[in-house]
């Protein structure tokens, strides 16, 4: 009898397996089954276009009156069209709990888009309905003017899978934070 190629299986079981396997015959190799790898998820190519030709046309494009009255006031909210007030109204309440926020203090107009874009996108893969985007008062900014909060609500109120979003009460950051509401 052969003995097993690993030394630490004793003999009485490699004659027990060599018994059992006695009249076992190779496949043919064509009989064998392979299965194919895997397909790659699909990319989202023209989703990715959208977003990036977004990002370019608000760092270089022209602000429309729609814009400028969401860069205008301290306190202002925004509800899409077809979607209740009262979706406004509860969002400012604290109806949803805050799954997530981002803090863009201390990055540049630019880097404030693209982090907001990858926040939300991220947000929408983990089911988060409710998230708070805190982009400052503008305390340490040129004028002492908030940059970012005008940029914010308008690259929001830009976006499908936003339904409404209103200042943070004070605890959450007051008027250098904002609540959004994304869709289910």
């Amino acid at each position: 009898m052969k003995r097993p190629l690993d030394p630490r299986i004793p003999e009485e079981e490699a004659a027990l397996f060599r018994a059992a396997v006695h009249d076992a015959v190779p496949l043919r190799a064509g009989a064998r089954h392979h299965r194919p790898a895997p397909a790659h998820p699909p990319v989202p190519v023209q989703s990715l276009l959208d977003e990036r030709a977004a990002l370019e046309e608000s760092r270089h494009g022209v602000v429309d009156d729609d814009d400028a009255a969401l860069e205008a006031g301290d306190a202002l909210a925004y509800v899409r069209e077809g979607i209740s007030r009262q979706v406004l109204r509860r969002l400012r309440r604290g109806h949803w709990v805050v799954q997530d926020h981002l803090d863009l203090h201390g990055m540049n107009r630019a880097e404030a888009h693209e982090a907001v874009a990858a926040f939300l996108r991220l947000a929408m893969r983990h089911a988060h309905r409710c998230v708070r985007i805190v982009h400052g008062k503008g305390l340490g900014s040129k004028n002492r003017e908030p940059v970012l909060k005008g940029k914010v609500r308008v690259w929001l109120a830009r976006r499908e899978d936003v339904l409404a979003f209103c200042q943070a009460p004070a605890a959450q950051g007051g008027s250098g934070a904002v609540l959004v509401l994304l869709r289910a």
